[in-house]
């Protein structure tokens, strides 16, 4: 409850968020903070590892119905990760920026077994994500030239590239959720034997 209701002012406040702020924001008292986390640093902290962390993009995914058509699945789970990485953008950002350095601690590894690489935090997250698309795009895989794991990859990949253009290009805006499901799916020519 603490670290929902900070994630907002450290997005707009950075590190000069005042735990006043905070325990306003979230309906507590000041020391009820200092009772869950060390200290401010911690409590920030833990709004980077809210920020990065893929639970709520997970159960948002979970929520797409598997009934709609695959274009729409993927357009709603588009907009949910693209609204996940402009939340985690601008609370790093805004942390960065106003002189906080540190992040969350990794968590300890899961068990392995001999031979198998460590898995970091970033792998770990973009495995869970690559595994709820494959289960959006499971119900049409008859329908695919690809299976639904490349079709997956190349949909995390697409929307991982998404970067706004610098200010000096306007024009070149970002494609929309909606632009880059249609790539993913039907290509770019209008007509594909055409080329």
């Amino acid at each position: 409850m603490i670290v929902a209701a900070t994630v907002p002012l450290v997005a707009e406040h950075g590190a000069a968020v005042t735990t006043s702020q905070i325990a306003r924001a979230a309906g507590i008292g000041e020391g009820t903070i200092f009772r869950a986390f060390k200290d401010k640093d911690e409590l920030l902290d833990a709004c980077v590892a809210e920020a990065v962390g893929v639970d709520h993009v997970l159960r948002e995914f979970a929520s797409v119905p598997l009934d709609e058509p695959l274009a729409a699945r993927l357009t709603e789970a588009a907009e949910a990760l693209c609204a996940h990485l402009e939340r985690m953008g601008t609370v790093v950002s805004s942390l960065y920026a106003t002189g906080h350095r540190r992040g969350p601690a990794e968590p300890a590894d899961r068990p392995r077994t001999e031979g198998e690489p460590p898995v970091d935090g970033r792998t770990r997250s973009f495995l869970a994500l690559r595994d709820a698309v494959v289960e959006l795009i499971e119900p049409d895989r008859a329908a695919l030239r690809l299976s639904p794991e490349r079709v997956a990859a190349a949909f995390l990949g697409l929307l991982f590239s998404r970067l706004p253009s610098p200010a000096s290009c306007p024009a070149h805006e970002p494609l929309t959720p909606e632009e880059l499901i249609s790539v993913l799916l039907h290509g770019t020519l209008a007509d594909p034997g055409s080329a």
